[in-house]
């Protein structure tokens, strides 16, 4: 099995080999050397006056507000006591349905 797989790895690369240098008259691998040349910019980063602002929105209405609003605003959910949630999280445990057979691994 192995050696079949071997084979045939072989062959699809010496296929995928064969298709990549075979795939035209212009293309081949030179054996001149490729000198990569780094792009200069010669522009950089400088200061600029911001520009008016765009709205985004499809709708041409824009409301702002600032201020902070107290907590007491906001509904808050009582606490719960760690026991309570624990004696809650026990009682729904119980109620799950169990599996029929139990697996044990020797």
């Amino acid at each position: 099995m192995k050696k079949t797989l071997l084979v045939l790895c072989l062959l699809s690369t010496s296929a995928a080999f064969a298709q990549y240098i075979g795939g035209g008259a212009a293309s081949y691998i030179s054996s001149e050397p490729q000198i990569y040349q780094v792009p200069s910019h010669p522009a950089h980063a400088g200061y600029a006056p911001m520009l008016q602002e765009q709205s985004v929105l499809a709708s041409a209405s824009y409301s702002s507000a600032q201020g902070d609003r107290p907590a007491s605003d906001f509904p808050q959910p009582q606490a719960v006591s760690l026991g309570a949630f624990a004696r809650q999280v026990r009682k729904e445990h119980a109620l799950l349905k169990k599996s029929p057979v139990v697996y044990v691994n020797q």
